[in-house]
C-alpha cells in the first residue's frame, strides 16, 4: 500500500467490522480494540477461536453488515468475495470495503497480515509476526510423512493451505483419495505421524466416534495432539500452532 494511502487512512477515524472469522483473526492480531468496530459472532467462542479472549468487550456480528452497521463502522473486512452483498451495502453508505484473498499458501497469510496492517495506518504493527514467519521459513525441518486426523477421517491434502503450514512444522502430509482416511489404511499403512484434531472433541458424533476408534491411533504412528480451531483458517494464528508442533516433533 502506498505510503500516501496509509496516511490518508490513518488521519481517519479506523473503526473496521469484520463479517467472518478468518477476517476477524488479522484484526484481534494487529488492531487496537478501539479500532474494531465488530467482529464475527465466532470470534468470542472458545470452540472456534484461539482469540476468543481478546473478542471480549467486542461487539458481534452476524456476518452480514446489516447486523454490523449500528457499531458505525468505517471499513468492511471481507475475504474472498464472501461479503458481496456486503459490499454493495457499503458502498452505497459511503464505507469502504475490502476484501482479503483467501491464502494459498502461509506466504499469502504474510501478504495479508501486511495489507490490514497498512489497512489500520500501522504496518509496524505486522513485522514481529512477519519476522517469527520469516525465521520460522528459513529453519529447514526433516520431512516426516503424517496425516492431518479430525473428524470421521477427514484430512487435507499436501498443496493446500493447511497442508503447507503442516511442511513448515516438519510433516508430509500424505495424499488420501478423496482427502479422507480410512481406519483400514490406518492400520494397514500408519503414517509415521498422526496429527490429531482436537477440534469440538467433546462434542458427541459419529465423528468423534471414528477418532476415538483404536485403529486411528496406531501403535506404530506418532500420536501428536494439535488444536484443531487455528485450522479452520490456517491464518495467521497458525505460527503459534506450528512452534508447538516442532517443539514436539
Amino acid at each position: 500500500m502506498p505510503v500516501s494511502v496509509s496516511l490518508s487512512i490513518a488521519s481517519q477515524i479506523i473503526r473496521v467490522t469484520s463479517l467472518n472469522l478468518c477476517t476477524d483473526e488479522y484484526l484481534l492480531l494487529l488492531a487496537r480494540p478501539y479500532e474494531i468496530a465488530s467482529l464475527s459472532r465466532l470470534a468470542g467462542d472458545r470452540l472456534d477461536s484461539v482469540l476468543w479472549r481478546r473478542a471480549n468487550g467486542i461487539a458481534s456480528n452476524s456476518g452480514d453488515l446489516e447486523s454490523a452497521i449500528s457499531t458505525r463502522p468505517t471499513i468492511v473486512l471481507t475475504m474472498s468475495g464472501g461479503g458481496k452483498a456486503s459490499a454493495e451495502i457499503a458502498s452505497r453508505m459511503g464505507l469502504r470495503s475490502i476484501d482479503l484473498p483467501t491464502p494459498q499458501s502461509p506466504a499469502d497469510v504474510a501478504r495479508n497480515m501486511e495489507r490490514v496492517a497498512g489497512l489500520l495506518g500501522h504496518p509496524e504493527r505486522a513485522r514481529p509476526w512477519l519476522q517469527r514467519f520469516h525465521k520460522l521459513s528459513a529453519a529447514r525441518q526433516a520431512q516426516l510423512d503424517a496425516i492431518l486426523l479430525n473428524q470421521g477421517g477427514y484430512s487435507t491434502g499436501p498443496d493446500t493451505l493447511a497442508g503447507k503450514w503442516m511442511k513448515l512444522a516438519g510433516l508430509r502430509q500424505r495424499p488420501l483419495p478423496g482427502g479422507r482416511a480410512t481406519l483400514e489404511m490406518m492400520a494397514i499403512h500408519p503414517p509415521s505421524v498422526v496429527l490429531l484434531s482436537n477440534y469440538r472433541r467433546r462434542q458427541a458424533s459419529l465423528g468423534q466416534r471414528w477418532l476415538a476408534h483404536p485403529l486411528a491411533s496406531p501403535a506404530g504412528s506418532k500420536i501428536v495432539e494439535t488444536d484443531g480451531r487455528p485450522w479452520t483458517c490456517a491464518g495467521p494464528i497458525m505460527l503459534d500452532e506450528i512452534d508447538r508442533l516442532r517443539a514436539r516433533l
